[in-house]
C-alpha cells in the first residue's frame, strides 16, 4: 500500500507540473500541427504506405520531445531530496506511468490531426487504433528509460539518440507491420508480432525495475 501512495504521490506531482507547464504541450501540438499542414500542401493525401510511415516517423518525434523531459528536467538536488523519501522502483514507475499516459493521450492526438490534414485511408479504424495506442506505449518505455540513462550522462540528451537508434528502430518496423494491416481488406492479424510487442514492453518495465537502482545511487 505504501508503494502505491509513492507512485501515486510522484505521478501526481508530474501531472501537475504538466499542467502548469503548458508550453510544452503547445508546442509539441504546434510541430504536429504545422508538420502535417506542410505535408498536406505538399502531397494533399498521401496513399495508405505512405501514411502509415509519415505517421510513425512523427510518433516517433513526438514521444522524443514528450517523454524526454521527464528525468532531464529533475535537478540534483532535487534528486537527492527523492532519495531520501521514495525508493528507486517507485520513482521510476511513476515515471513510467505518467509518461505512458501522456503519450498515449498525444498519440490519439495525432491521429485527430492526422485524419484532419491528410485524412485517413485505414479500413479497420478500431484495430489502427489499438496499435497505435500499444506502439505508443512502447515509445514511451522505451525513452523514459532512456532518459533516466541521459540524465545521469551530464545531462547530455544525444545519449538518447546514440542508444535509442537501435533499439527503437526494430520496433518501428514491428509497429509499422502490424499497423500496415489496418489498411487492407485481408482479415488476417499478426497477433504473434503484437505478443512480441508487448513481450517487449513487459522486458523494458523489468528492466528499468532492476537497472534504475543502479543509476538512482550515482
Amino acid at each position: 500500500m505504501k508503494n502505491l501512495t509513492q507512485i501515486w504521490t510522484l505521478f501526481k506531482k508530474d501531472l501537475l507540473l504538466e499542467i502548469r507547464q503548458q508550453y510544452s504541450f503547445y508546442g509539441i501540438v504546434l510541430y504536429v500541427a504545422s508538420t502535417l499542414f506542410v505535408l498536406y500542401m505538399a502531397i494533399e493525401e498521401p496513399e495508405a504506405n505512405v501514411w502509415n510511415g509519415l505517421f510513425w516517423v512523427i510518433q516517433l518525434f513526438i514521444c522524443i520531445n514528450a517523454v524526454a523531459k521527464s528525468f532531464l528536467q529533475e535537478s540534483r538536488s532535487r534528486m537527492l531530496y527523492y532519495q531520501s523519501i521514495v525508493s528507486p522502483q517507485n520513482f521510476v514507475l511513476a515515471k513510467l506511468l505518467f509518461n505512458t499516459l501522456l503519450m498515449l493521450a498525444m498519440s490519439a492526438l495525432s491521429i485527430l490531426l492526422f485524419t484532419i490534414f491528410l485524412g485517413n485511408p485505414a479500413q479497420k479504424t478500431a484495430q489502427f487504433i489499438g496499435v497505435v495506442l500499444l506502439g505508443g506505449w512502447g515509445l514511451s518505455l522505451v525513452f523514459s528509460f532512456l532518459a533516466a540513462i541521459a540524465a545521469k550522462a551530464q545531462q547530455n540528451a544525444a545519449i538518447m539518440a546514440i542508444l535509442g537508434f537501435p533499439i527503437i528502430i526494430p520496433e518501428l518496423m514491428l509497429l509499422m507491420r502490424v499497423s500496415k494491416t489496418a489498411f487492407s481488406d485481408l482479415l488476417t492479424f499478426p497477433v504473434t508480432t503484437v505478443l512480441l510487442l508487448v513481450a517487449l514492453d513487459g522486458m523494458v518495465i523489468m528492466l528499468s525495475i532492476i537497472l534504475f537502482p543502479f543509476l538512482w545511487k550515482d
